[in-house]
């Protein structure tokens, strides 16, 4: 994907993975290249928001209302994570709600 992720933008899992919770963690099998990918309880809980298409600002917001973190960091910490999602390929951008 060309450009950064916005608040302004909807994101959802890829179909090309499969993944499970592990003990409140989160373990990824990309199947198009078989690589694993693990994220921590806080990336965890942002992967079970994007298993349906939803608002990059409606992810923030969730994270906002249940962990203690700074608004602004919370939102770039967010932006980053799903950055790194688009470019393994875990999730797909609706670039038209950009």
């Amino acid at each position: 994907m060309d450009g950064m992720i916005t608040t302004a933008m909807t994101v959802v899992a890829s179909k090309d993975q499969v993944s499970c919770d592990l003990a409140g963690e989160a373990a990824i099998l990309d199947l198009k290249s078989s690589i694993y990918y693990a994220l921590d309880p806080v990336g965890a809980r942002i992967w079970t928001l994007v298993q349906e298409p939803v608002a990059v600002s409606a992810v923030r917001d969730a994270i906002l209302g249940e962990y203690d973190v700074e608004p602004d960091r919370c939102e770039r910490d967010v932006l980053h994570l799903l950055q790194e999602l688009a470019a393994e390929g875990l999730i797909t951008i609706d670039t038209a709600s950009a």
